[in-house]
């Protein structure tokens, strides 16, 4: 997926490993709903997802989290590797080389190429979307909204919904993806778009309080949808703890 033209030394006489590349699904949650950061490429209306190659001198985990820092600004990012992408033929290379042929040579293109998937739940308020240097934009999408992308980027987001689903079971994310105090009916709209589908608030509440990883503020969210809902955040020893016992099963 990278070009020969990618694999020359940076300025830090870091060759890149050839053939080898990292996809970032970066997910964020607005407005009750779970959005994803794009790329648009250079003069085109073709979108895909940031990634990158990965430098000889980095490991796997730090050619991820530099990449998402780039797009995103932020240092401290929750990351889980999902999956990896090995299929001989994951995409039309002929389609790619005509759509950006004006980016780059169509005969640079590799013959294939594997991917590490990643997955990043951020605090959407804090993200400064950036392009890089072969993309004019980078936006959020609503993820029921995504533009037919290139290479297999629909199929990986597909894939990775279904590994953040899958995580929901054992792990709670709202810790990721919400801002530091939310209500209960709040971090209930997350889940169910995740999960899209309904959850019983009476259930939901009191399984999610049985953990014993949030602390109830002593103040109340005014003027929403809910009448006064007291706010919330989570205790992050607690949490943190928990992952470590493993006890956190929860949906």
């Amino acid at each position: 997926m990278l070009p020969e033209s990618w694999l020359e030394p940076e300025k830090n006489n870091a060759p890149l490993i050839p053939q080898l590349t990292l996809d970032c699904i970066i997910l964020g949650f607005h407005n009750n709903q779970l959005r994803v950061l794009l790329l648009r490429w250079k003069n085109t209306q073709e979108w895909s997802l940031p990634g990158g190659p990965i430098r000889q001198n980095e490991s796997v985990n730090a050619a991820a989290q530099r990449i998402l820092q780039e797009r995103t600004g932020l240092d401290d990012i929750f990351l889980q590797q999902f999956h990896v992408f090995g299929e001989v033929e994951r995409y039309s290379r002929a389609e790619i080389q005509e759509k950006l042929k004006l980016i780059f040579d169509p005969e640079l293109w590799y013959e294939r190429a594997v991917s590490i998937g990643y997955y990043a739940l951020v605090d959407y308020s804090r993200v400064n979307p950036t392009p890089d240097a072969y993309t004019d934009e980078c936006q959020w999408w609503d993820i029921r909204e995504i533009p037919f992308l290139l290479f297999d980027h629909n199929h990986i987001i597909q894939v990775a919904l279904q590994a953040l689903r899958n995580q929901l079971s054992w792990q709670p994310i709202g810790y990721n993806l919400l801002p530091h105090e939310f209500t209960l009916p709040e971090l209930q709209k997350l889940y169910e778009t995740i999960l899209d589908r309904k959850l019983d608030p009476r259930n939901f509440q009191r399984k999610l309080l049985g953990l014993g990883i949030l602390e109830r503020l002593p103040i109340r969210r005014k003027g929403g949808a809910h009448k006064s809902p007291y706010l919330y955040r989570f205790d992050k020893a607690k949490y943190e703890a928990g992952l470590k016992e493993g006890n956190l099963f929860f949906i």
